[in-house]
């Protein structure tokens, strides 16, 4: 039986990669990774609708160490796309030889994303992944050399496309044909991409030697605030957020909530005595409290609470403070 370890997302284009491979006899599993900047959920339920067999991996400490120091750099915003794509062929292939697979599917379609989707990312990816010659793109593969597979006749090349482009007429089309009716849009899932989130990890990267994963997960809740290289503060927006903030503390950090007035949950990564002048002064700029009046504010430190008064933050310094 000829098997194939399918790259894959969970977006459409991915869906369609692997039923034109399936329909070929072929046995497929699915494979999607996961680290703080995305996760599995659009690949199961994807995987669910074709009925696939789908395995997660967590990359985080892989993804991690790329993503400080990308060989090929960033694009608009932190997303190392081509330095991304390159590690996850490179498990996708460790992957492949362990399961006794014969060569590795993924969803990229030639022209449809200008900067990592062109022939010479395309080429650049799956030569540095160490598995060039494993590498089916299917729904591009007839724009492009065939695989060692290709040539043993283990795939039937004329079943494979030959979309380029950016357009998804085709996709959609094939979809219909399918019978697959549910579909993620194309793009999003990755917070790399995201230009606030990106703000806020080159941030912590510029003050912080080795963040661990729980500061990585706090860029994802609440407005940041970087009052000085050694103190950021973070502020919950609503509700999800302080509860976010709350699951995410530890007994090291500055804890802070209203005692008098609706307010935010505010958090001080592993903050000290020195921060417990703005900090609360934040916490009330952001609560129902009146801007003028003075207002008492709960700190939890170390285990231990006190209770502050503070009057709001100025405006302009949550300005010049905001990440």
């Amino acid at each position: 039986m000829v098997k194939a370890i399918a790259l894959f997302s969970g977006g459409l284009d991915s869906m369609l990669a692997a039923e034109l491979i399936r329909r070929q006899n072929i046995e497929v599993l699915c494979l999607t990774f996961t680290t703080p900047f995305f996760n599995a959920q659009k690949a199961l339920e994807a995987a669910s609708q074709i009925n696939l067999p789908l395995e997660i991996q967590d990359i985080t400490a892989e993804h991690l160490n790329m993503l400080k120091s990308p060989r090929y750099g960033y694009g608009k915003n932190m997303n190392p796309c081509i330095d991304c794509h390159t590690l996850m062929l490179k498990i996708a292939g460790r992957r492949m030889e362990e399961t006794e697979s014969d060569f590795i599917i993924t969803g990229e379609v030639l022209g449809q994303r200008p900067m990592s989707q062109n022939k010479q990312s395309l080429y650049v990816v799956a030569k540095n992944s160490g598995y060039h010659d494993h590498i089916l793109r299917p729904l591009s593969a007839q724009s492009l050399d065939p695989i060692k597979a290709e040539r043993e006749n283990l795939i039937d090349r004329s079943q494979l496309l030959s979309i380029q482009g950016r357009g998804r007429k085709i996709q959609i089309q094939l979809a219909a044909d399918f019978g697959i009716v549910k579909y993620s849009p194309p793009a999003g899932g990755c917070l790399l991409t995201d230009p606030i989130f990106s703000r806020r990890l080159r941030d912590l990267f510029s003050h912080q030697k080795d963040p661990d994963i729980r500061d990585y997960e706090l860029l994802k809740y609440g407005r940041h605030f970087r009052v000085s290289d050694n103190c950021k503060i973070i502020v919950g927006r609503n509700n999800a957020d302080n509860e976010a903030l709350k699951r995410l503390a530890i007994s090291r950090d500055l804890i802070l909530n209203m005692t008098n007035f609706p307010g935010p949950l505010v958090l001080v990564p592993y903050g000290n005595k020195d921060d417990k002048q703005i900090a609360p002064a934040l916490c009330v700029r952001y609560s129902d409290a009146p801007d003028d009046l003075k207002a008492n504010v709960l700190c939890l430190h170390n285990n231990f609470t006190e209770s502050i008064t503070s009057t709001a933050a100025k405006k302009e310094d949550c300005e010049r403070w905001i990440i």
